[in-house]
């Protein structure tokens, strides 16, 4: 085990620049989720409409990544494969993201037509970033690097919600942004995103870890045949049961804020964002351990343990949310429910953090991007589910009724990796594309 961590040891400063990528995400993830549901809600009553229009991102996500990262396995340039959609989409995406709020302001026809082109740009670009760490990295330690670029992205997720979230309520009158309520967060995070481009493409260079491979150029079709046509189905297993997990997850997010407001009576912008805060903090804090722990452990198992504490805490979830919590109080309930997301983000965070990797074992040089692709294909087809779903629950059945769906979404996605038998470290290729 010693030799392995000095081994990656060498890689340990690239990877952090590479997070930098990782970091835009981060950045205009948790503000995107916790605010943009608020501003559709000034024009549109129904919390499941509200739900059906969050699912705009994951939509275009499904098909832009897969086809955008198998793009991005056969593009040969002098500046790599994955960095000129980074350092042309990044940029985009940061102008539409800085946008967000005055649109917003305007009308509900502005604001979708600015979240469109945010996510167009946002979800082509999302897939060659976080290719960018396998293609650099050796398999045995892409545990530990997806630990690295994971803290990148909650770091960016508490930048946005400690940090920026917080001028939410400022209210000023600047040069060019005019009145900063409401609105301050989304023109610094879009600079900050811009930023972070700058730093991936001044100092990460691509290398390649599979020697003869790297002028491989697969077709999407050969590949998705070749991964259905194996007799270990490991693969198709880790992405049902991804599909449950972030079918849980998902049917939560994008309601977090509503939920402060609506059940806890939070009424200031900036605290209706610390339960994603919570999360961050704790993905921050042990995002790296996690990659550790699983590269001992097995991934296998950390993540089936890490589906069963989410059971239990979701179960806390529900039970802060509903009346029957009342006697508390609704300052303790908050509280409670702060430290449940804060528990419950050291867990999650160990699910993805060693997920990806589990895939990307199966994958060679040359079919990264599609396995990448096929991540992102089932992540965001449950994220396209359930918003719609979840929101109709609470109308019918109130907050409570979201975190028990989520549990069941853990049990389901616990059942299936159960059938996994592949992908740990310093496994070969099982489903590559010869």
């Amino acid at each position: 085990m010693g030799e392995k961590k000095q081994g990656f040891g060498k890689y340990l400063g690239l990877t952090f620049l590479i997070g930098f990528g990782f970091f835009t995400m981060g950045l205009m993830d948790i503000l995107y989720d916790t605010y943009v549901p608020i501003f559709l809600g000034k024009y549109i009553a129904k919390n499941w409409l509200v739900g059906g229009l969050m699912t705009l991102d994951n939509i275009l996500a499904v098909f832009l990544i897969p086809f955008v990262s198998l793009w991005s396995d056969n593009t040969r340039t002098r500046i790599g494969r994955r960095m000129p959609y980074i350092i042309t989409l990044l940029p985009l995406s940061a102008v539409c993201f800085s946008l967000i709020p005055y649109a917003a302001a305007r009308s509900v026809g502005a604001l979708l037509l600015v979240i469109f082109g945010l996510n167009l740009f946002k979800q082509s670009v999302r897939g060659p970033v976080v290719a960018l760490m396998p293609d650099t990295i050796p398999g045995e330690f892409r545990s530990e690097a997806n630990g690295i670029i994971n803290t990148m992205g909650a770091l960016g997720a508490i930048i946005s919600t400690i940090g920026l979230a917080r001028l939410m309520d400022l209210d000023l009158v600047l040069p060019l942004l005019g009145r900063t309520k409401d609105s301050l967060p989304f023109p610094i995070a879009g600079i900050l995103v811009v930023l972070a481009t700058i730093l991936v493409f001044a100092f990460v260079r691509e290398r390649n870890h599979d020697g003869a491979a790297k002028e491989e150029k697969v077709p999407l079709v050969k590949s998705l045949r070749a991964i259905a046509g194996e007799k270990d189905k490991s693969a198709l297993w880790i992405l049902v049961s991804l599909f449950f997990w972030f079918l849980g997850y998902q049917g939560i997010l994008p309601f977090i804020g509503k939920l402060c407001k609506d059940v806890f009576e939070i009424q200031a912008s900036s605290k209706a964002a610390l339960p994603a805060s919570a999360v961050a903090i704790a993905q921050t804090l042990f995002a790296i351990p996690s990659g550790y722990v699983a590269h001992r452990i097995g991934r296998r198992k950390a993540i089936r343990g890490s589906l069963l504490v989410l059971v239990v805490l979701l179960g806390v979830g529900a039970f802060m949310a509903s009346s029957l919590a009342a006697p508390l109080g609704m300052a303790t309930r908050f509280y409670a429910l702060l430290g449940m997301m804060f528990v419950f983000g050291v867990f999650w965070i160990t699910i993805i953090v060693n997920s990806f990797p589990m895939l990307w074992q199966m994958a060679t040089f040359g079919t990264i991007g599609v396995y990448t692709g096929l991540y992102y294909t089932f992540s965001q087809t449950a994220a396209i589910t359930s918003p719609p779903l979840t929101g109709g629950i609470i109308d019918l059945a109130g907050y409570p009724g979201i975190f028990v769906f989520a549990a069941l979404c853990m049990v389901a996605a616990f059942f299936f990796m159960g059938k996994v038998t592949k992908g740990e470290p310093g496994e070969k290729p099982t489903n590559g594309v010869a």
